[in-house]
């Protein structure tokens, strides 16, 4: 109930008349029965973006720090995540990406749209970034095609650390769906696995126009980070002149 709240009353009119979005193929989203929709992540407004705009009620796996956090805040936050009907995923350890499979063909048995995004965390720097194959899985064992969807603007409109959104006008690109039925069974094969997510990646990267790196975004942004405290600590040891 209080998902159709948000959506239609609390908080759907309001990220529409920030973000000002235009959606483009929302025909390409099934109207009933499961489905994926695999798309960029650009920025933490994204979760609720897409829920706004799509007639039918869609279900992300979140990372589980936001239904983790300490204090008020944390609680609020965590309360929020679970109404929008969000489902929290540890990702830490090995047997992380085992869960959130779990949890998503959970979603998919019972005829739901799952939300997913393939990069496994959101861009530091509004290029897209390699598929994790976990999207490969789920299509397979649960037979459902795969939708693609690019995220515009919504990178320049809340980018990593900013709190608060600036008005900026946002598009929603839905693709043509996926099917991968071709593969059927084949779920236990890395390099069908790869090939299959290559190919949503490739679709995402069509609709988005943004440019492409080969790596995963955790590796790329772990390598970054401590280039980045370097140069502040450096700057702060700087003279005043």
């Amino acid at each position: 109930m209080f998902y159709y709240l948000l959506k239609y009353v609390l908080l759907g009119p309001l990220l529409r008349l920030v973000f000002r979005p235009r959606i483009e193929g929302l025909e390409h989203v099934p109207s009933s029965g499961a489905a994926i929709v695999a798309g960029n992540h650009l920025s933490f407004s994204d979760h609720f973006l897409m829920p706004a705009i799509l007639k039918r009620r869609i279900t992300f796996l979140a990372k589980a720090e936001y239904f983790t956090g300490p204090g008020i805040k944390g609680r609020l936050t965590a309360a929020f995540f679970r109404s929008a009907g969000q489902i929290p995923v540890d990702r830490s350890g090995k047997d992380a990406g085992q869960a959130a499979i779990r949890e998503g063909l959970g979603v998919l048995r019972k005829g739901e749209l799952l939300g997913i995004y393939p990069e496994g965390t959101r861009s530091h720097d509004g290029r897209l970034y390699k598929g994790k194959v976990g999207v490969a899985v789920m299509a397979l064992k649960a037979g459902v095609p795969v939708v693609p969807c690019a995220m515009i603007g919504t990178f320049e409109a809340q980018p990593p650390g900013k709190v608060v959104p600036r008005i900026h006008p946002v598009v929603i690109r839905f693709g043509e769906p996926l099917d991968f039925s071709r593969y059927a069974g084949m779920e236990n094969e890395k390099a069908v696995l790869r090939a299959i997510t290559d190919e949503i990646m490739y679709a995402i990267l069509t609709l988005s126009e943004q440019e492409y790196v080969d790596q995963y975004a955790a590796v790329v942004k772990a390598e970054t980070a401590p280039k980045a405290d370097q140069r502040e600590r450096r700057f702060r040891r700087m003279p005043l002149s």
